[in-house]
């Protein structure tokens, strides 16, 4: 039997949904919140209970923390659920939390903010003996920029300290590119995180953009799920997730699984949360990690049986790991493809409108997680995402072909999608025999 009795999910779209089915399942009611454009959304009617915010902006309704942590006060709720973006990763909400007597469902408030800090998160990763990519893990100024860069060797990419989400990298390939790029990177990251802080890491070539789902409870345990490839990309934003990394070994995945989790238990990590890998000609280096759920956590489910969301809840309210690290199995391969609510013709803009007609495909082997229906408004306050297809077989080749099927039977009329990309990677044969890297999409453009 659950130990909550309500939770409050601090969040919007699919997402949301995807909460509060597990917390409906686990006989747990749910509150949902929404913002004036949500009004009349799916997880609205869904949730047991649910509470206004106001405002259409973000900053108004699902990123004002007063707002958040009162809802759930009022309502009476045990816990609260912040999923993915908005105010998932904030140290600030999960403090918040703390002192109201809400339970959050996610780390504590010093592990987000050590590893929602870049250059922390570096530093905490070195300690903990994670592999690095060579860099300056310091912020970098101006005056030891050039130095820092010569040392490291071009070509360098700056990132933001404060970073997520593509936003705040610059790659420099050469000197006399460098300092008109660290300004514009400081300028971005100011303007996207209200903090200017930049590092620099040297620019590995040709790698691949691989993640470990770890899961900690509180009693000093901590699970590798095994991995993600998340390789193919726009503006450093994923587009095709897919497990297992056919480029892993066996040793490789048990030396990134164990890395992964020596870092979170390092910080006191407790929850879901990803860590982040490039790897490369057989070696792999710490990017980053990510404090929350990821966006496709499905993959992960698919192949594992396991509900990470069932965990969530479970760890939250003191429960040890349903599973040890030497009973967990893999069964297969899946992959999930993130349909937008973009304008691939135009560089992949966001484009909101109606959508007019819809229809998702279904199957044994199929899952999709979506928000939408025939008639939904695509708002432009908030992230394009609209649906996420994920599709399982025995192999990768047998994924691949019931993703196509899919896509080929998704339909979506009134506002363009990113179907037409997704249906191009996957029939390529780069895609196929897996040549590419973070650098390319396969199949994109079309020849």
């Amino acid at each position: 039997m659950p130990l909550f009795r309500r939770i409050l999910v601090a969040n919007r779209g699919e997402i949301a949904l995807r909460v509060i089915r597990t917390a409906q399942e686990m006989g747990i009611e749910t509150v949902a919140v929404y913002s004036d454009a949500d009004r009349a959304a799916l997880h609205v009617r869904r949730a047991t209970h649910a509470v206004h915010l106001g405002g259409s902006k973000p900053s108004e309704s699902y990123l004002d923390v007063g707002k958040i942590v009162a809802a759930a006060k009022a309502t009476g709720c045990d816990a609260l659920h912040p999923g993915y973006g908005f105010l998932s990763e904030n140290e600030d909400l999960a403090e918040a939390c703390k002192q109201a007597g809400v339970e959050f469902l996610g780390p504590p408030p010093h592990a987000i903010t050590v590893m929602g800090d870049k250059v922390e998160a570096r530093k905490a990763a070195e300690k903990a003996g994670v592999p690095l990519v060579p860099g300056l893990q310091e912020d970098v100024d101006a005056d030891r920029l050039v130095a820092a860069a010569k040392q490291v060797g071009y070509p360098v990419m700056l990132k933001a300290a404060a970073g997520g989400g593509g936003k705040g990298i610059r790659i420099v390939r050469e000197e006399k590119q460098l300092v008109e790029a660290f300004e514009l990177a400081r300028a971005e990251a100011k303007s996207s995180f209200g903090d200017d802080r930049v590092y620099l890491e040297k620019f590995v070539t040709r790698p691949r953009h691989v993640e470990i789902q770890v899961m900690a409870d509180k009693h000093g345990n901590c699970v590798s799920y095994g991995e993600r490839e998340c390789s193919v990309q726009r503006r450093h934003q994923k587009l095709v997730e897919e497990s297992p990394c056919v480029a892993l070994t066996p040793k490789m995945r048990a030396e990134m699984g164990k890395a992964a989790c020596d870092l979170a238990k390092s910080v006191g990590y407790v929850g879901a949360g990803t860590v982040e890998f490039l790897y490369s000609e057989g070696r792999f280096y710490f990017m980053e990690m990510n404090t929350r759920l990821q966006v496709e956590h499905p993959v992960t489910e698919m192949i594992t049986g396991v509900d990470l969301v069932r965990e969530q809840i479970r760890i939250a309210e003191g429960r040890p790991l349903s599973v040890a690290q030497e009973d967990l199995r893999f069964t297969g391969h899946a992959i999930e493809c993130r349909i937008n609510a973009e304008d691939s013709a135009q560089n992949f803009r966001p484009a909101p409108g109606v959508i007019t007609r819809w229809h998702a495909p279904a199957s044994e082997h199929l899952r999709v997680d979506t928000h939408v229906q025939s008639g939904y408004e695509v708002p432009p306050h908030y992230d394009s995402l609209i649906c996420k297809l994920i599709a399982s077989g025995d192999n990768r080749d047998q994924a691949i072909d019931r993703m196509i099927h899919a896509l080929e039977h998704l339909v979506c009329e009134g506002v363009p999608t990113t179907v037409p990309v997704h249906l191009a990677i996957l029939r390529s044969p780069a895609f196929r025999t897996h040549h590419y890297d973070t650098r390319s999409i396969p199949g994109w453009p079309p020849a």
